[in-house]
């Protein structure tokens, strides 16, 4: 089965991959590894995930803005090799999560873009990561995450 029949198995289609904001790409391919920029969380509808785990964002909704990133990430994937077929392995995950200081459960939200990528690519979706609390994210979203790949030759 192709990533693109799991994804649809899976009920996901891709959103169209965000454009820089800044004075960077959004992906780097060398020797062999693809590296992602740090996708932020977008609603279904385009709309910003705002605000601050512990505050004014709750867990559920925290999983589901990690999730929306690595959706986000998968779109990016796709667009920098062409298939996400060509994927051979997610290598590491990086999670921030704006929180405040005395939430603990960064890896809990974390969940929402790890479990995704093993839902898509099985056991080549199981990676290392992290789960990094932050005081403030760009545009003052609840959720950031960027990967590394290795990619079939």
């Amino acid at each position: 089965m192709s990533i693109d029949q799991r994804l649809a198995e899976l009920g996901i289609t891709l959103p169209q991959p965000a454009a820089p904001v800044a004075a960077y790409v959004p992906a780097v391919e060398h020797d062999g590894m693809l590296h992602i920029s740090g996708q932020i969380s977008f609603a279904e509808d385009g709309s910003l995930i705002k605000g601050r785990l512990g505050d004014d964002v709750d867990i559920e909704a925290g999983i589901a803005a990690a999730r929306r990133c690595g959706i986000m990430l998968l779109a990016q994937i796709k667009l920098a090799l062409g298939s996400l077929d060509r994927v051979e392995r997610v290598v590491k995950l990086a999670v921030f999560v704006n929180s405040t200081p005395d939430f603990v459960d960064q890896p809990k939200v974390a969940n929402g873009a790890s479990e995704l990528m093993q839902d898509v690519f099985g056991d080549a979706g199981k990676h290392a990561r992290s789960a990094v609390g932050v005081a403030v994210l760009p545009l003052g979203v609840a959720v950031e995450v960027d990967a590394v790949i290795a990619v079939k030759r």
